[in-house]
């Protein structure tokens, strides 16, 4: 029997899930309503079906944070199979090329032509996004034109991969016994970035092909799987990592602690003018009322505030 739905705070929340692979990230946005009994559920970015780890949603009132939690620099956990390239860049693809075994070896063989590979995905770069992703094509999904047999590349775009840390290259065969390369590597990256472009670019470098086998999101920002909730739990209505928008402010802009009298105001819309002491200029400043009620995301430029983003609570939202 489920247990009863569970009772949210007053401004909603940021929930961390451990997605299991084989949902979306829309099932888990589903689940989470049925779990907490509200429709107002969000994501901050989607992970792929066949990728599990971290996924943040917001909930109620603190959907409005996710348009700041969507930039924030991610890390993964990855398994990247050279030898074989496929039509989705994944597991899940069909194959397109298979490389010959012969050079497959070699490669296996040349850490440093593989370190030099990985050398020049690392840093800013220009990627191509898989042809199987959600970006819209002339107002369609690229997927969508994809399985309706079209062919094109997406434009390029510039990302920044901080580090593309990769294990000892292990030559292994698959179940249909063809030889392939599996290294397992770590990637801290900018958003926007699609590992599966990452794989389909070392193994296309290298010259035999590749593609991704595992991908598990482990942080998002500053914030990791530690303590999330696993998917199984949402779905029997156990939550656990539900954090209040002012605990999530805290750990991303400076905070300006208002009076009683500036909460109000600025909660109608007005500007403050604020002492420099108080709180320095700056693009994005967590404004929290004395009972720890994030009112608003302010800027703050030459003393003066100027509301970016209101948080009302669950009884005033819009």
């Amino acid at each position: 029997m489920l247990s009863e739905p569970v009772q949210l705070p007053p401004q909603g929340g940021i929930l961390f899930v451990d997605k299991s692979e084989g949902w979306t990230s829309h099932d888990a946005v589903s689940k989470t309503r049925r779990a907490l009994g509200t429709r107002k559920v969000g994501h901050a970015g989607t992970l792929d079906p066949m990728a599990t780890g971290l996924l943040v949603l917001g909930v109620g009132p603190a959907t409005r944070l996710l348009t700041h939690l969507v930039g924030l620099d991610k890390c993964y956990t990855t398994t990247i199979r050279l030898g074989i390239s496929t039509v989705t860049d994944d597991r899940e693809g069909d194959r397109v090329e298979i490389a010959d075994e012969a050079l497959v070896t070699e490669v296996a063989a040349d850490l440093e032509r593989i370190t030099a590979g990985i050398a020049r995905l690392t840093g800013p770069i220009e990627q191509s996004p898989s042809a199987v992703s959600a970006i819209k094509v002339d107002g369609q999904r690229a997927y969508d034109r994809v399985r309706a047999g079209e062919q094109f590349e997406l434009k390029a775009r510039p990302v920044t991969i901080h580090a593309f840390e990769a294990g000892a290259p292990k030559l292994t065969r698959t179940e249909d016994g063809i030889a392939v390369i599996d290294i397992e590597a770590t990637v801290r990256c900018s958003t926007g970035t699609y590992i599966r472009a990452l794989a389909r670019d070392l193994g296309a470098d290298l010259g035999i092909g590749g593609h991704l086998i595992e991908l598990r999101r482990t942080e998002v920002g500053p914030f990791s799987l530690e303590g999330s909730t696993l998917f199984d739990e949402l779905l029997d209505r156990k939550v656990r990592a539900l954090e209040t928008p002012t605990d999530i402010a805290r750990k991303l802009f400076p905070i300006l602690v208002l009076t009683d009298d500036e909460a109000r105001d600025m909660g109608h819309g007005k500007r403050l003018e604020i002492d420099t002491e108080r709180c320095a200029d700056a693009a994005l400043v967590a404004a929290v009322a004395g009972d720890d009620r994030l009112v608003g995301l302010v800027e703050v430029k030459r003393g003066r505030t100027r509301v970016i983003t209101n948080f009302p609570t669950q009884g005033n939202a819009a």
